[in-house]
């Protein structure tokens, strides 16, 4: 009887640390995945200007960092490589800041200018429930990107991506 006691007490115990475990809150984690996309894009500086935007983004894995390209087409086209910094909303979604510069040039103003120049990019990627589905939106800062008298460039794009 004391052993059937003894048992009973370690498989009590037992179970309890065992559901431990699982009763901590969950932490969001960033939405894993890279992808390609496409969308619109609007240039709102120096005279408004629509055209397309196509974004890239490969995921670092463990890191909450990412590298993203996109390139606008309006007028004149621009690539705007970046790294960003991702943070976590809840499991499908993360915002992110970017660094990066804007690559452009030529006479005619893309949507971020016709000037190599430096990008903040804010933006905000969610991931579609069980699909390889993104929808993304972000804005593009350039900063000095224009001839003849520098000035900031903002341009805001949006779009869908198939994650890989």
């Amino acid at each position: 009887m004391a052993q059937l006691k003894n048992l009973i007490s370690v498989i009590l115990a037992g179970s309890s640390l065992s559901f431990a475990q699982f009763t901590q809150p969950a932490q969001a984690q960033i939405a894993y995945g890279s992808y390609v996309g496409v969308g619109p894009t609007v240039g709102l500086s120096n005279g408004a200007q629509i055209g397309g935007v196509i974004a890239f983004r490969y995921k670092l894995l463990k890191l909450p960092v990412s590298i993203r390209a996109q390139a606008l087409v309006g007028q004149s086209t621009a690539v705007v490589p970046t790294v960003s910094y991702d943070y976590p909303l809840n499991w499908q979604t993360d915002a992110y800041l970017g660094a990066g510069l804007v690559l452009a040039g030529g006479d005619t103003h893309s949507p971020v200018g016709n000037k190599i120049g430096f990008a903040l990019q804010p933006g905000i990627d969610y991931i579609v429930p069980n699909s390889n589905t993104v929808i993304f939106g972000n804005a593009i800062i350039g900063f000095d990107t224009y001839n003849n008298g520098g000035g900031t460039a903002f341009a805001v794009q949006g779009g869908v991506g198939l994650r890989f």
